[in-house]
């Protein structure tokens, strides 16, 4: 059965809490998720969508609710987090290098972590150099990679596939054709998953 495109670009906030209950969600059910790192700022930017760092009474709303969804997930998450990232798009270069590798996961997954747990920015360090190296990856030959070419129009291909299936904001799950944004919707991404299975093999 065909994985749940798991849309996220590392950066987004609320995207915290669906990496950390990935694992969790396909022990319980059918589903599995493929990461698909893509630019979500480069398309708010298209839809002239302000983040929550210049909207001060929406920014203090969404730390108390991720503080909230994660207590309720029985998630840690040091509030608030450093943000915007720096080197946003370097972060999720590094997760299509890891896509093209087969450590997109386990690099999402850590560099999350660091940045919620720890307060360490991801794309920067030591988040960086650290979380390559607990999934055993070699920072210099990654960033070589990162910063190369074909990786770059790899990570605009990415963003372009997201914009042409609808996809406007990070998590966004997509079933098919059908597309499911925000981490309070990944539940139902997964229903929508198991009831049409049969017709996504």
């Amino acid at each position: 059965m065909k994985p749940i495109d798991f849309w996220v670009s590392i950066g987004s906030t609320y995207s915290y809490l669906s990496v950390m209950r990935l694992s969790e969600v396909e022990s319980k059910t059918d589903a599995s998720f493929r990461i698909r790192p893509f630019s979500v700022r480069a398309i708010m930017v298209e839809m002239d969508n302000v983040p929550f760092a210049k909207k001060p009474i929406k920014a203090q709303y969404m730390w108390r609710d991720i503080e909230r969804r994660a207590k309720r997930y029985g998630l840690y998450a040091q509030i608030p987090a450093p943000y915007p990232l720096e080197h946003f798009d370097l972060a999720n270069k590094v997760a299509v290098v890891g896509e093209q590798e087969g450590w997109c996961r386990d690099y999402v997954t850590v560099s999350y972590r660091r940045w919620f747990q720890l307060g360490q920015p991801a794309g920067s360090d030591p988040n960086l150099g650290a979380s390559l190296n607990e999934i055993g990856q070699d920072k210099d030959r990654v960033m070589e990679l990162a910063n190369s070419p074909e990786i770059h129009s790899a990570y605009l291909e990415a963003t372009d596939e997201a914009r042409s299936l609808g996809v406007f904001g990070s998590p966004c799950f997509v079933v098919g054709r059908e597309l499911f944004w925000g981490d309070d919707r990944l539940e139902d991404a997964v229903e929508w998953h198991e009831s049409t299975k049969d017709h996504l093999k």
